[in-house]
């Protein structure tokens, strides 16, 4: 008995600014390989997002079938972006600003960590974890990204 090789869905992951999705890269080239017309994620994309603060990065999962046909889910935005608007740092095209090592680059409060773990608890992968099992994730994070969190 021969197998045939079975088509399988693939999976594109990208972040993207919110309301800010074009067929140039990342975009263009990621779905475009994968046989997906860019233009039609964009408008679809950028519709969803209405919503949100142009420009907030918003991790998109594709999932493209064999068809060349697509699926996304949004995603809400990095702990890490979170972070860092929380402790109102300035971010430069994704980089920190003369970030360097250890180097602490703002303070949050316990009140910005709860906020940040309620938003991250209303993702649907993430629904079933405890509160304070994301708090002491986004704790973990802040330490990561050099935001100090205070009490």
């Amino acid at each position: 008995m021969s197998r045939t090789k079975q088509a399988t869905d693939q999976i594109v992951k990208l972040i993207v600014g919110a309301g800010q999705a074009s067929p140039s890269p990342p975009v263009g080239p990621a779905l475009g390989s994968k046989g997906v017309k860019s233009m039609d994620f964009c408008k679809e994309f950028n519709a969803r997002t209405a919503h949100m603060v142009v420009g907030t990065p918003i991790p998109a999962r594709v999932t493209v079938r064999p068809d060349r046909s697509f699926h996304f889910e949004i995603r809400t935005p990095t702990t890490a972006y979170l972070l860092l608007k929380a402790a109102d740092v300035e971010l430069k095209k994704g980089k920190l600003k003369g970030k360097s090592g250890n180097e602490i680059v703002g303070t949050i409060s316990l009140k910005h960590v709860y906020e940040i773990a309620k938003i991250k608890q209303s993702e649907l992968r993430l629904s079933g974890l405890s509160l304070e099992g994301l708090c002491k994730s986004v704790i973990a994070s802040a330490k990561t990204v050099g935001v100090a969190v205070t009490p």
